[in-house]
C-alpha cells in the first residue's frame, strides 16, 4: 500500500495562502495578468524561502506580491497599449456595471492606498496585518486606508452629481 505524502514545508505554505494573494492581486493588477503576477510571486517566494524567518507568513506573501505587482505596474507603463477586440468590448457591456466603477476606481487610487484597500476589504485583513503586508505601522496602515476610502467616497459623490446634473433639464 502507498504511504500518502507529506507536502515539504513550503507547499503547505503556498497551500495556506495562495488563494488571498490571488485575491489580493486581483484588486491591484487588472484580470489579465493576476496569473502571470502569482506565479512569478510564487517563484520569487521559493527564491527567497531558506532567507524566510517563519513570522507572519501571509504577510510575508502579500508583502512579495505587492513588490512583483509594483514591477508588473512599471512594466505595463513601457509597453505599448493593445486595442480591445470588439467582441470582447460588447461581451463586457452586460455584467455589473456598478462594481466594475468601484474596482476602477480602486484601480485608480494611489499604489498603497490601493494595496492597503485591497488588503483591508477584499481579504478583511486587521489594520496590523495590513500594515506588516505593506511593511508599515498599523497606524500607517489605518491612514492609507483613512485616504483610501476618503478618496472613493469623494469620487462617488462627484458621480452621483454628474449624473443628477446630466439628468435635470435646463
Amino acid at each position: 500500500m502507498a504511504e500518502a505524502s507529506t507536502p515539504t514545508p513550503f507547499q503547505a505554505l503556498i497551500d495556506a495562502h495562495a488563494g488571498a494573494v490571488a485575491v489580493f492581486l486581483r484588486g491591484i493588477v487588472p484580470a489579465d495578468d493576476v496569473d502571470d503576477v502569482l506565479q512569478e510571486t510564487l517563484v520569487a517566494a521559493l527564491g527567497a524561502y531558506p532567507r524566510f524567518d517563519g513570522a507572519n507568513p501571509r504577510a510575508w506573501l502579500l508583502t512579495i506580491a505587492r513588490r512583483k505587482a509594483v514591477d508588473e505596474h512599471r512594466s505595463r507603463a513601457r509597453r505599448p497599449d493593445r486595442l480591445a477586440e470588439p467582441d470582447a468590448v460588447a461581451a463586457a457591456g452586460g455584467r455589473d456595471q456598478r462594481g466594475g466603477e468601484l474596482w476602477s476606481r480602486v484601480a485608480a487610487l494611489p499604489p498603497k492606498q490601493r494595496a492597503a484597500i485591497v488588503l483591508r476589504f477584499a481579504l478583511d485583513l486587521r489594520y496590523r496585518e495590513v500594515g506588516a503586508a505593506l511593511g508599515c505601522s498599523e497606524e500607517a496602515a489605518r491612514r492609507n486606508v483613512h485616504e483610501g476610502v476618503r478618496t472613493l467616497r469623494a469620487a462617488e459623490a462627484d458621480a452621483r452629481l454628474t449624473a443628477t446634473s446630466e439628468e435635470s433639464p435646463r
